[in-house]
């Protein structure tokens, strides 16, 4: 059964960081395109960033770039998203989905692009 989970929520203080976690079960990790997408109360879903299934293309949301990193680890079967310097608005649900990927180098954007999705972990930033 093809499983995403997410790990690394939590509550941190603004100018704090975190380092979230998307493990895959039941499926290689290395053939697909993963991207993370996070949804703040009373708001909707947005992408925050996503990668490529060979690493070699990335891409950020205007409002993390400089502070957020996309990262994988195909050998573990994780992608990672390192999140530095938190403001109160990066606080949300963060989920990772993945889309089996047409090309290597290719990411996707939008939502409704990606098949699978995990549970989601939550970010909290506050003092």
């Amino acid at each position: 059964q093809l499983q995403l989970v997410e790990s690394g929520g939590g509550l941190v203080q603004p100018g704090g960081s975190l380092r979230l976690s998307c493990a895959a079960s039941g499926f290689t990790l290395g053939y697909y395109a993963i991207g993370w997408f996070r949804q703040a109360p009373g708001k909707e879903r947005e992408g925050v960033s996503c990668i490529s299934s060979s690493g070699g293309s990335t891409n950020y949301a205007d409002s993390v770039k400089g502070r957020f990193t996309i990262s994988r680890d195909n050998a573990k079967n994780t992608v990672y998203l390192q999140m530095n310097s938190l403001k109160p608005e990066d606080t949300g649900v963060y989920y990772c989905a993945a889309r089996y990927g047409d090309s290597n180098s290719y990411y996707y954007t939008s939502e409704h692009e990606y098949h699978y999705w995990g549970q989601g972990t939550q970010v909290t930033v506050s003092s």
